[in-house]
């Protein structure tokens, strides 16, 4: 049995790639755009098309969505299946996500609901997961302790993603002055449903006209611009804002380091490190601190991110912002612990710093559930049973 899988350096495509093989399944890698950053869609197209041809795959599989693999998969009528891993994700409003030959496997349930609706019986909610083997052989089992660090954060600050700061000097003042105002009433509450519901088409169409690179509705099944919009320019704009105010908001209430290749001249009393190798780094770090933080981008409406399962998974303990999905696969207090405002994240990373045997029990208990029962392993599994079956259903 052999599955072709599309690669492009993501750094979930390993855990992926290991899993299938356990599963007994032979993984052929595309891998031309992992060293071919040029290459064409043309080039792509030809390229994929020959090895569907030659190799007869059970499917295709990549991680998010590639509406070129949708495209040539449905051509050839071959299996195309891929995770998403990220939100959001625009490349799913793509024409191509109604190809019958689909199975998209979505993490957040909020981005779910607005997708599957394009192709019900080929769109579906799974949750992500963590590879706790591979981090295991990788810097050994966990220990809960010694620390080197109190609170500790891993991730982007986003201030290189902002789209929405560079073109501002570019809108109108009126709608300059709306998108402000819009921003600050929404950064008083968590998600972004504020600005989903508010925003004008006024500002939808300053802000598409004042960068070039804004990305086309051509060829979606809806007018993306709204999307894009909210998702792709005001929420990374929140997003940065949130974790610039939420380290310099921890900073005086204990020790924070902050690891990241992100702008940090904002930053206030944090300790800053450059950014961390994700697959050997980043799982250290986690076993190093006390607490490690998850602040949820605003774009994931209700899912859990990666850094979650990979916190987890790690032995490290949990304090990350609510999602709605949480209570769905996790128990608050016995496997993490979550907050909704920053001064709840303050008051709860005070009294964790001093309450080692109750952090490291709730360590224990997290890395353990997560062990037994959210491995990308068990996604795999998973994604391959609901393929199977609507094959059989089909």
């Amino acid at each position: 049995m052999n599955v072709i899988i599309h690669r492009y350096n993501s750094i979930c495509e390993p855990d992926y790639i290991e899993a299938f093989k356990d599963c007994g399944i032979n993984v052929i890698e595309d891998r031309d755009e992992m060293t071919r950053k040029n290459i064409t869609v043309e080039e792509k197209v030809k390229k994929l098309g020959e090895m569907i041809l030659i190799e007869k795959p059970l499917f295709v599989f990549s991680i998010n969505f590639f509406p070129y693999i949708a495209l040539v998969c449905e051509k050839l009528k071959c299996l195309y299946v891929c995770i998403s891993v990220d939100c959001p994700v625009v490349e799913l409003f793509s024409e191509t996500i109604k190809s019958p030959y689909n199975r998209v496997f979505l993490f957040d349930r909020r981005q779910y609901e607005e997708i599957s609706v394009y192709n019900p019986d080929c769109v579906f909610h799974i949750a992500l997961g963590v590879n706790v083997e591979r981090i295991n052989k990788t810097i050994g089992e966990p220990k809960w302790g010694p620390y080197k660090y109190n609170v500790s954060f891993v991730g982007s600050l986003y201030s290189e993603k902002d789209l929405l700061a560079n073109i501002m000097p570019k809108l109108p003042m009126k709608e300059l002055g709306y998108c402000t105002g819009l921003l600050a009433a929404q950064s008083m509450f968590n998600g972004q449903e504020l600005i989903e519901e508010c925003i004008s088409q006024e500002l939808i169409n300053a802000i598409k006209n004042a960068d070039t690179s804004f990305y086309p509705s051509a060829m979606s099944v809806t007018d993306t611009d709204k999307f894009v919009v909210v998702n792709n320019y005001l929420s990374y704009h929140l997003t940065s804002l949130d974790r610039v105010a939420a380290l310099n908001t921890i900073a005086p209430v204990t020790n924070i380091d902050l690891f990241t290749r992100s702008n940090t001249e904002e930053l206030r009393g944090v300790t800053c490190h450059g950014g961390v190798s994700s697959l050997v780094e980043m799982p250290q770090v986690f076993r190093d601190s006390k607490i490690n933080l998850n602040m949820t981008m605003r774009a994931i409406r209700t899912g859990l991110p990666q850094r979650i399962w990979d916190v987890m998974g790690s032995g490290g303990f949990l304090l990350t912002n609510y999602q709605d999905e949480i209570p769905e696969q996790l128990v608050i207090g016995k496997h993490l612990v979550a907050y909704e405002t920053l001064d709840e994240a303050c008051e709860l990373i005070e009294y964790y710093i001093d309450h080692d045997e109750e952090r490291e029990e709730i360590a224990r208990n997290g890395y353990e559930y997560v062990k037994g029962n959210h491995t990308v392993l068990q996604r795999v599994a998973e994604m391959i049973r609901i393929v199977n079956q609507t094959l059989v259903n089909g």
